[in-house]
Protein backbone atom coordinates (compact mmCIF):
# COMPACT_ATOMS: atom_id res chain seq x y z
CA UNK A 1 0.00 0.00 0.00
CA UNK A 2 1.20 3.37 -0.77
CA UNK A 3 0.48 7.01 0.26
CA UNK A 4 -1.77 8.87 -1.66
CA UNK A 5 0.12 11.94 -1.13
CA UNK A 6 3.95 11.62 -2.02
CA UNK A 7 3.55 7.85 -2.42
CA UNK A 8 5.58 6.46 -0.07
CA UNK A 9 5.23 2.87 0.43
CA UNK A 10 3.44 2.32 3.90
CA UNK A 11 3.44 -0.29 6.47
CA UNK A 12 0.26 -2.25 7.16
CA UNK A 13 -1.43 -0.88 10.46
CA UNK A 14 0.54 2.70 9.61
CA UNK A 15 -2.05 5.65 10.69
CA UNK A 16 -0.21 8.56 8.95
CA UNK A 17 2.41 8.76 6.08
CA UNK A 18 6.29 9.09 8.02
CA UNK A 19 7.17 11.34 4.66
CA UNK A 20 4.32 13.72 4.28
CA UNK A 21 1.77 13.24 7.33
CA UNK A 22 -1.07 12.48 5.52
CA UNK A 23 -3.80 10.39 7.50
CA UNK A 24 -4.40 6.71 5.90
CA UNK A 25 -7.51 6.23 5.08
CA UNK A 26 -8.92 2.95 7.38
CA UNK A 27 -9.92 -0.14 4.82
CA UNK A 28 -13.03 -0.49 3.30
CA UNK A 29 -15.34 -3.39 5.22
CA UNK A 30 -16.20 -6.25 3.24
CA UNK A 31 -19.71 -5.76 2.32
CA UNK A 32 -21.56 -8.11 4.54
CA UNK A 33 -23.72 -10.92 2.99
CA UNK A 34 -21.94 -10.49 -0.45
CA UNK A 35 -21.49 -14.61 -1.50
CA UNK A 36 -25.44 -15.12 -0.14
CA UNK A 37 -26.69 -12.29 -2.08
CA UNK A 38 -24.95 -13.80 -5.63
CA UNK A 39 -26.12 -16.87 -4.96
CA UNK A 40 -29.72 -15.79 -4.62
CA UNK A 41 -29.48 -14.08 -7.82
CA UNK A 42 -27.56 -17.25 -9.74
CA UNK A 43 -30.75 -18.83 -8.63
CA UNK A 44 -33.05 -15.94 -10.14
CA UNK A 45 -30.46 -15.78 -13.03
CA UNK A 46 -31.14 -19.65 -13.50
CA UNK A 47 -34.70 -19.65 -13.33
CA UNK A 48 -35.40 -17.01 -15.71
CA UNK A 49 -33.15 -18.76 -18.18
CA UNK A 50 -35.21 -21.43 -18.08
CA UNK A 51 -38.17 -19.24 -18.56
CA UNK A 52 -36.76 -17.57 -21.58
CA UNK A 53 -36.25 -21.67 -23.22
CA UNK A 54 -39.78 -22.75 -22.39
CA UNK A 55 -40.87 -19.52 -23.98
CA UNK A 56 -39.35 -19.83 -27.05
CA UNK A 57 -40.85 -23.15 -27.27
CA UNK A 58 -44.01 -22.07 -26.78
CA UNK A 59 -43.48 -19.19 -29.65
CA UNK A 60 -41.96 -21.87 -31.90
CA UNK A 61 -44.92 -24.34 -31.36
CA UNK A 62 -47.50 -21.83 -31.21
CA UNK A 63 -46.16 -20.03 -34.57
CA UNK A 64 -45.98 -23.48 -36.38
CA UNK A 65 -49.63 -24.43 -35.80
CA UNK A 66 -50.98 -21.07 -36.44
CA UNK A 67 -49.36 -21.22 -39.75
CA UNK A 68 -50.59 -24.83 -40.20
CA UNK A 69 -54.08 -23.39 -39.36
CA UNK A 70 -53.74 -20.52 -42.34
CA UNK A 71 -52.34 -22.79 -44.80
CA UNK A 72 -55.23 -24.95 -44.58
CA UNK A 73 -57.77 -22.36 -43.86
CA UNK A 74 -55.83 -19.99 -47.10
CA UNK A 75 -55.88 -24.02 -49.76
CA UNK A 76 -59.65 -24.65 -48.82
CA UNK A 77 -58.61 -27.67 -46.33
CA UNK A 78 -61.05 -26.87 -44.01
CA UNK A 79 -64.58 -27.16 -46.43
CA UNK A 80 -63.67 -28.64 -49.48
CA UNK A 81 -67.30 -28.17 -49.98
CA UNK A 82 -67.48 -24.83 -50.25
CA UNK A 83 -67.78 -23.02 -53.35
CA UNK A 84 -65.55 -19.78 -54.19
CA UNK A 85 -62.22 -18.69 -54.02
CA UNK A 86 -61.44 -21.18 -51.08
CA UNK A 87 -63.19 -24.12 -52.69
CA UNK A 88 -61.80 -25.38 -55.84
CA UNK A 89 -58.24 -25.35 -55.35
CA UNK A 90 -55.69 -22.84 -53.68
CA UNK A 91 -56.63 -19.33 -53.18
CA UNK A 92 -55.51 -17.13 -55.63
CA UNK A 93 -53.85 -14.63 -53.28
CA UNK A 94 -53.05 -11.06 -54.19
CA UNK A 95 -49.10 -11.06 -54.54
CA UNK A 96 -48.73 -9.25 -51.06
CA UNK A 97 -50.39 -12.45 -49.52
CA UNK A 98 -47.42 -14.77 -49.65
CA UNK A 99 -45.08 -12.44 -48.75
CA UNK A 100 -46.90 -11.55 -45.22
CA UNK A 101 -46.82 -15.64 -45.12
CA UNK A 102 -43.34 -15.14 -45.30
CA UNK A 103 -42.67 -12.71 -43.09
CA UNK A 104 -44.68 -14.09 -40.42
CA UNK A 105 -42.63 -17.19 -41.05
CA UNK A 106 -39.49 -14.71 -40.28
CA UNK A 107 -41.58 -13.36 -37.14
CA UNK A 108 -41.87 -15.96 -35.39
CA UNK A 109 -38.28 -17.80 -36.30
CA UNK A 110 -36.76 -14.59 -35.01
CA UNK A 111 -38.46 -14.34 -32.17
CA UNK A 112 -38.07 -18.12 -31.09
CA UNK A 113 -34.55 -17.61 -32.06
CA UNK A 114 -34.20 -14.53 -29.65
CA UNK A 115 -35.51 -16.04 -26.75
CA UNK A 116 -33.83 -19.49 -26.79
CA UNK A 117 -30.14 -17.13 -27.48
CA UNK A 118 -31.44 -15.33 -24.39
CA UNK A 119 -31.97 -18.29 -22.35
CA UNK A 120 -28.69 -19.59 -23.36
CA UNK A 121 -26.57 -16.57 -22.70
CA UNK A 122 -28.56 -16.29 -19.63
CA UNK A 123 -27.59 -19.73 -18.33
CA UNK A 124 -24.11 -19.40 -19.19
CA UNK A 125 -23.97 -15.95 -17.32
CA UNK A 126 -22.25 -14.23 -20.44
CA UNK A 127 -22.60 -10.39 -20.24
CA UNK A 128 -24.04 -11.05 -24.09
CA UNK A 129 -26.57 -13.24 -22.65
CA UNK A 130 -27.77 -10.38 -20.90
CA UNK A 131 -27.81 -7.97 -23.48
CA UNK A 132 -29.34 -10.30 -25.66
CA UNK A 133 -32.10 -10.89 -23.02
CA UNK A 134 -32.50 -7.07 -22.41
CA UNK A 135 -33.41 -6.38 -25.95
CA UNK A 136 -35.70 -9.79 -26.37
CA UNK A 137 -37.88 -8.62 -23.14
CA UNK A 138 -38.55 -5.08 -24.96
CA UNK A 139 -39.68 -7.09 -28.22
CA UNK A 140 -42.15 -9.41 -25.80
CA UNK A 141 -43.83 -6.79 -24.11
CA UNK A 142 -46.11 -6.27 -26.27
CA UNK A 143 -46.88 -10.07 -26.12
CA UNK A 144 -50.00 -9.94 -23.76
CA UNK A 145 -49.85 -11.82 -21.29
CA UNK A 146 -46.64 -14.18 -20.97
CA UNK A 147 -44.77 -12.15 -23.15
CA UNK A 148 -45.12 -9.25 -21.11
CA UNK A 149 -44.45 -10.69 -17.36
CA UNK A 150 -41.80 -12.31 -18.72
CA UNK A 151 -40.51 -8.84 -20.26
CA UNK A 152 -40.95 -7.59 -17.08
CA UNK A 153 -39.89 -10.25 -14.89
CA UNK A 154 -36.42 -9.85 -17.01
CA UNK A 155 -36.01 -6.42 -16.81
CA UNK A 156 -36.58 -5.99 -13.30
CA UNK A 157 -33.77 -8.79 -12.65
CA UNK A 158 -31.46 -7.45 -14.93
CA UNK A 159 -31.17 -3.83 -14.78
CA UNK A 160 -30.10 -1.24 -12.53
CA UNK A 161 -26.75 -0.43 -11.00
CA UNK A 162 -27.51 -3.19 -8.09
CA UNK A 163 -28.40 -6.20 -10.31
CA UNK A 164 -25.73 -5.11 -12.99
CA UNK A 165 -23.08 -5.64 -10.62
CA UNK A 166 -24.51 -8.86 -9.29
CA UNK A 167 -24.38 -10.06 -12.63
CA UNK A 168 -20.51 -9.06 -13.03
CA UNK A 169 -20.12 -10.86 -9.49
CA UNK A 170 -21.38 -13.99 -11.09
CA UNK A 171 -18.51 -14.42 -14.23
CA UNK A 172 -19.09 -16.84 -17.12
CA UNK A 173 -20.37 -20.20 -15.81
CA UNK A 174 -17.73 -23.02 -16.05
Amino acid sequence: MFCSGCGQALQPGQLVCSQCGRPIAPPVPPIPNLELQVQTYSGRIRALSIVWFVYGGLTLLLGIAGMTFLHEFLNGGFAPWMHGPMGNGPWEQPWFGAAIVHFAWGVIIVRAGLAFIAGWGLLERTEWGRIVAIVAAFFSLLKIPIGTALAIWTLVTLLGYRNSTLYAQLGPRV
